[in-house]
């Protein structure tokens, strides 16, 4: 209610407005987003979790301060290294609130290691969790064959290296065939095209020695061949394999992998091949325009999809959708803990069951139980065999006294039945007349009749 002062001005409360909690958090975390849409933060990363969704969750702490960071799957698969607990980043992202728990976070696009590169870091990374799990052990390497018939090469068309390998191979083998898996060495998609590259050579069984090989270039130029995916093809081939890749001082995941490593692509052609003859095998041109045109096509649709990727309402429905995969996750998270505290519940109930049963002897309880039941399978069946026998006896007597009552039987001694032309049977004379029909059914077999004259 307004009130006036001394000198005549009137003053109006303001009027209360009460906020839900999902509104105020959502207006708060809209003016976040809006503040700091895009911001670089450093610090060391804690409490590290890669969910089984791709998305990564952690904690950038420093000092005394910290805050929590979730990076989306569309975003964690393109990163070149895997964060780690105690790692020195700098993550780039917009500051937001997650609504279902109302706590501030950095949704992040970007992470990038303080110090040794990611490239490196995710080389060490690789190498030591590979050579943990024996990918690297000489003891699986296969032989090379001496004098392979069909040679097996993945690399580009375009490439320096495959021309190296094929003179060398023209020069000292003219019986051997070489085929080649066009790929990319370089760029994105090139672990992928080599990996296929070598899948392909082990599905179809057409060589019998497969050379990878690539010229030397920079960390970044060879980054391709410290993809884990394309170790583990390597490691799965069952046809020997020959690594070339850079120079002899360029070291790469897929070296330690393979069978053989070789310093050069030129090394590994002389390598594999050993007598002097000539590879007359060449690349068809056919081959390389249906590449080019295929990239080109792969290009385009990729810049199309980049431009629909750039637009508002594509940004705001993955925002959306990045909300609803981590309550998601949350709740996976939850029903986790729910299904393991069931389990342990009920192996609790398990055991005692088990100790009350292992005092309880089941063996003697049962051969008693099976030693009656004989008994009474037995008297069941010595009743049964009693009553059949019985039954039959019965049988066999109403069965001679039925013969004995039987009409047929009286037709045996001389007798016979007499029908009209009806078939209704005849018991007085005076019932047929001259000129009728009538039938005699004897003991065998049946005659049929004209009355000649009737009697009374």
């Amino acid at each position: 209610m307004a009130s006036a002062d001394q000198l005549g001005f009137s003053f109006r409360p303001a009027e209360r407005r009460t906020w839900t909690v999902r509104d105020l958090v959502a207006a708060v975390r809209t003016n976040l987003e809006r503040e700091y849409g895009d911001v670089w933060v450093e610090g060391e990363i804690s409490n590290f979790r890669a969910h089984d969704s791709g998305h990564l969750y952690f904690t950038l702490k420093e000092r005394n301060a910290q805050i929590r960071v979730v990076m989306f799957r569309s975003s964690a698969k393109l990163l070149r290294f895997r964060p780690e607990d105690g790692l020195q980043v700098v993550v780039r992202g917009r500051v937001t609130i997650y609504e279902d728990r109302g706590e501030l976070q950095v949704s992040a696009e970007y992470i990038e290691p303080k110090g040794a590169g990611a490239l490196q870091i995710a080389f060490e990374q690789l190498k030591a969790k590979l050579e943990a799990e024996g990918l690297f052990d000489s003891a699986r390497k296969k032989p090379i064959p001496a004098l392979p018939a069909r040679i097996g090469i993945v690399t580009s068309p375009q490439a320096a290296a495959l021309r190296d390998i094929l003179n060398i191979l023209r020069r000292r083998h003219d019986t051997a065939n070489a085929l080649i898996f066009p790929a990319q060495v370089q760029g994105e998609a090139a672990a992928l095209e080599v990996t296929a590259g070598i899948r392909y050579f082990n599905k179809a069984r057409s060589v019998d020695v497969i050379i990878v090989a690539r010229g030397g270039g920079s960390a970044e130029d060879l980054a391709a061949f410290n993809h884990e995916g394309l170790a583990r093809a390597a490691f799965a081939s069952e046809i020997p394999l020959i690594s070339a890749v850079g120079h002899e001082s360029d070291f790469t995941i897929l070296d330690f992998v393979a069978d053989l490593r070789a310093p050069t692509p030129s090394a590994a052609a002389e390598l594999v091949i050993r007598s002097r003859q000539e590879v007359d095998e060449q690349l068809g041109g056919l081959h390389r325009r249906l590449e080019k045109a295929m990239r080109y096509h792969l290009l385009m649709a990729r810049q199309n999809l980049t431009e629909m990727a750039q637009h508002g309402a594509f940004a705001r429905m993955m925002d959306l959708i990045h909300r609803r995969e981590q309550r998601l996750d949350d709740l996976v998270n939850r029903l986790a803990h729910s299904q393991r505290d069931i389990f342990e519940k009920q192996r609790r109930r398990f055991e005692a069951l088990s100790a009350a049963v292992r005092h309880y002897d089941v063996r003697r309880v049962l051969a008693g139980m099976k030693k009656d039941l004989d008994a009474r399978t037995t008297a069941i069946v010595s009743a049964a065999r009693n009553s059949l026998l019985e039954r039959r006896v019965r049988l066999e007597r109403m069965d001679t006294a039925l013969q004995a009552l039987s009409p047929l039987a009286i037709l045996e001694r001389g007798y016979a039945l007499v029908f009209d032309a009806s078939g209704k049977l005849l018991k007085d004379a005076a019932n047929v007349k001259a000129g009728d029909e009538i039938s005699a059914r004897l003991a065998k077999g049946t005659v049929s009749a004209t009355v000649k004259r009737s009697q009374g």
